[in-house]
């Protein structure tokens, strides 16, 4: 942890990565207008919380301001898209949305080490910490993959499309099986969370829906299983 108003905002301005910051929700101030300054520019999620809170930490001293250091080292997304151009690749990144239990996302990274995703794509805010456990259920993968941290989805697929990549999205209501879609052009998946699924306007702006066939009755699959299901079929159709 980085404790103090001072001490975080040197630890952003010397580049050391943020996994967020909690911050008293009634505090104010210049050094505080810096911290948030720093935060939008570094895409470091703030969470304003109740000096409960940041009393529970253990920590002293804090001044209504504790940061947890990134586990992961995140990267800019037009960078790996850039470098895995120039090495004649088509890009295959993986997108997630509200996906919150920190086990599925560490078995997700797995899946994407192992199919050979090229990075995967978090928002801000909305999703599960990329912390020790997350680290530890991806078996390590979380430290060898690309993880590229945006403050909007929504703007990023924007992106993506300037770039020429086709966005598509799993969706258990599209008529679209998965070994229907050509993955073997540049592409992103997005995923979404097994409660609510992709976030309605993101699934809108998607290129192209699809669905796993299944031939038992029941709900859906566990994200976590979906994506290697999913990856293996991107991987069959590449090689």
């Amino acid at each position: 942890m980085v404790v103090g108003r001072t001490a975080v905002i040197n630890a952003m301005q010397s580049g050391k990565q943020l996994e967020r910051i909690y911050l008293q929700n009634n505090i104010h101030g210049e050094l505080v207008d810096e911290i948030k300054k720093l935060a939008e520019k570094t895409q470091t999620p703030i969470n304003k919380v109740p000096v409960e809170k940041l009393n529970n930490l253990n920590v002293y001293n804090h001044e209504g301001c504790v940061a947890l250091i990134a586990k992961v080292q995140y990267q800019d997304l037009q960078d790996v898209i850039s470098f895995v151009v120039e090495k004649g690749e088509a890009p295959l990144l993986l997108i997630l949305d509200g996906i919150t239990d920190i086990r599925n996302i560490g078995g997700i990274a797995r899946s994407a080490y192992c199919f050979g995703v090229h990075a995967i794509i978090i928002p801000d805010k909305g999703v599960g910490a990329l912390n020790e456990d997350a680290v530890l259920t991806s078996a390590g993968a979380l430290e060898k993959i690309a993880v590229c941290r945006v403050n909007s989805l929504m703007k990023t697929v924007d992106d993506l499309h300037m770039n020429g990549i086709k966005v598509f999205a799993s969706e258990m209501k599209a008529t679209k099986k998965t070994f229907d879609c050509n993955f073997k052009e540049p592409c992103a998946i997005i995923m979404g969370a097994e409660e609510k699924g992709i976030y309605p306007a993101l699934l809108k702006i998607s290129d192209e829906q699809f669905q796993i066939p299944m031939t038992g009755d029941f709900d859906s699959l566990n994200v976590s299983v979906a994506t290697g299901i999913i990856l293996y079929e991107v991987m069959k159709q590449r090689n």
